[in-house]
């Protein structure tokens, strides 16, 4: 005696990155080390407020101390505090550069991962017009075999009711006695 049974195996987990992981061999152009993520951290602090808003308290305590005499470490034309400016966008540059250069990487990475998703969708979308037309073929075929067995089993139920009507007029003629 054999038993058969119903049990659908468990879908497999769908894996929402398929599409990124085929770029997770390619490095960084600047590396996941420790340096290039401190660098590039650093560099998008450059453009928060909270960096513009201290960079700028400091140059006016700077200004204001050297110009009211509290100290003279950096008189006018405040040349100590223009080799700073010169300092920093010297890292700067270079800082925010990197960090263009990685979020490029990563915006080609997720364009190419998009692209391929999007083909994927295509594909599958292509079968799933095919399915459907093969379907609708199927239907089409199957609507026109049953308009011809009804055509038919009307066809048949005329002629029985034809051949009902004469068997019984034939059995009806052959009862009545004759005068």
């Amino acid at each position: 005696m054999t038993t058969t049974t119903n049990e659908t195996a468990p879908a497999a987990p769908v894996d929402h990155l398929r599409f990124h992981r085929a770029h997770a061999h390619l490095a960084p152009t600047f590396g996941n080390d420790k340096f290039a993520l401190r660098a590039e951290a650093f560099a998008r602090f450059f453009g928060t407020p909270t960096f513009l808003g201290a960079q700028t308290l400091i140059v006016v305590l700077w200004v204001c101390l050297n110009i009211f005499g509290v100290t003279h470490f950096d008189v006018y034309p405040f040349i100590l505090l223009n080799l700073a400016f010169s300092l920093q966008s010297a890292y700067a540059a270079p800082l925010i550069l990197l960090a263009q250069t990685r979020q490029a990487a990563r915006d080609k990475a997720q364009s190419d991962a998009d692209a391929l998703h999007r083909e994927s969708l295509a594909v599958a979308n292509t079968g799933r017009l095919a399915q459907a037309a093969q379907n609708t073929a199927q239907l089409m075929a199957l609507l026109e075999q049953n308009t011809r067995l009804t055509e038919m089993t009307k066809t048949l139920t005329e002629r029985i009711e034809n051949l009902t009507s004469e068997m019984h007029q034939h059995f009806v003629r052959k009862d009545q006695p004759k005068v």
